[in-house]
């Protein structure tokens, strides 16, 4: 295994590189790149993760040049996760690695897309986004001709797997928690979606500052803004000014993630990372103080933004189309192509007309529809 000098300042219980359990098929190790650095770099190369930049965040993609797409949003995540990782000395190329994979699965139009899909599938095991990015990596990119997938660290692999309530090495040993980093991702993903979703809401005109004021999260942010701002931002544009609250309110909700996390890690005893993938709970987490004003600023933004008509209503006509698109496939497979076509025997038709549909751009989907008109 490559020896990364880095290690030597990562906390014990940080998932190194040097000790990662492997890959599903086993490979030459790299001369200067650790294998999660190698990791990293198939996912930014991979063909699912360039359509992220075509898929929806909240509006659709091509409403407007300034909202977030899902691949903007993935960028931030790993920007966060990396932050994160630093201050508490854990592996930092790890948890960018699984930030980069972890939308990798979402299908076009967003929630309401995935919602339609896992309709569409219920008689088939429904969909979750979370577990086709597995699938991406695992099964759908094509990069290399000795094998299907990627072949990602056994590590990443498992920092995807958000919602498995038990995990398991190659070896047979089943574990409760997931590492460090894989936590730290997984919370960053929260951070980076509701923060920037609140910044594309105001942009939008669908929320308003005078609303938000009602939110002890962003009424701590706005007084934060204006004090390190010395009394400037009163003057600033609106574009100006929620830029700088934002700013802001990452602040707030990263320094209160690293002290508390920091905080668990010490009580809780761990030496090494065995210790933290059989332990019982998450231990990166937010204080219950945050915990409480997230969920509250959750609830505005389900029932002031997402679940606005501009937004519910137009997400809506858009998944009908995707209900066409999907129906017109399953009647006529022989639109899917030799390649993809290939799987059949081994998926079941609806897996592959699901895994074909998840991968279109919201533009790809809406092209398909309208050919069918």
């Amino acid at each position: 295994m490559i020896s990364d000098p880095r290690e030597a300042f990562l906390a014990p219980y940080a998932q190194m590189a040097s000790e990662s359990i492997g890959r599903l098929w086993s490979e030459p190790e790299h001369p200067f790149r650790s294998p999660y650095q190698r990791d990293r770099d198939r996912i930014v190369h991979g063909t699912s993760f360039r359509r992220l930049d075509g898929k929806t965040q909240v509006f659709l993609s091509g409403k407007g040049d300034h909202y977030r797409t899902r691949l903007t949003h993935t960028i931030e995540v790993a920007s966060v996760s990396r932050t994160v990782a630093r201050a508490l000395d854990l592996n930092e190329d790890l948890a960018e690695a699984i930030a980069l994979a972890h939308d990798l699965g979402h299908p076009p139009f967003g929630h309401a897309g995935e919602e339609t899909l896992n309709r569409l599938m219920k008689d088939q095991g429904g969909f979750d986004h979370n577990e086709q990015s597995l699938r991406v990596v695992e099964t759908l990119e094509e990069s290399y001709p000795q094998h299907v997938g990627l072949n990602l660290s056994h590590e990443v692999l498992e920092g995807l797997k958000k919602h498995h309530r038990e995990l398991c090495n190659p070896d047979g040993m089943r574990y409760p928690s997931p590492s460090l980093e894989a936590q730290v991702a997984n919370i960053a993903d929260e951070i980076a979606y509701y923060s920037h979703d609140l910044e594309d809401g105001l942009s939008s005109g669908l929320l308003s500052q005078e609303d938000l004021m009602g939110l002890e999260l962003w009424r701590e942010a706005d007084e934060k803004a204006r004090t390190e701002s010395s009394g400037t931002l009163t003057h600033a544009g609106p574009r100006t000014y929620r830029k700088f609250v934002l700013r802001c309110l990452i602040n707030r909700e990263v320094e209160d993630l690293v002290s508390t996390s920091r905080s668990a890690i010490d009580r809780s005893g761990i030496q090494n990372v065995m210790d933290v993938r059989k332990h019982s709970g998450r231990l990166i987490s937010y204080s219950a103080e945050l915990k409480s004003r997230n969920a509250a600023l959750r609830r505005h933004l389900y029932e002031r933004f997402y679940r606005h008509p501009e937004v519910h209503d137009t997400n809506e006509n858009a998944c009908r189309q995707m209900e066409t698109v999907f129906a017109d496939l399953m009647n006529h497979p022989e639109k899917l192509g030799e390649r993809t076509l290939s799987r059949r025997n081994s998926d079941g038709l609806a897996r592959v007309v699901s895994d074909y549909v998840a991968g279109m751009t919201d533009s790809f989907l809406r092209s398909r529809f309208k050919n069918l008109e």
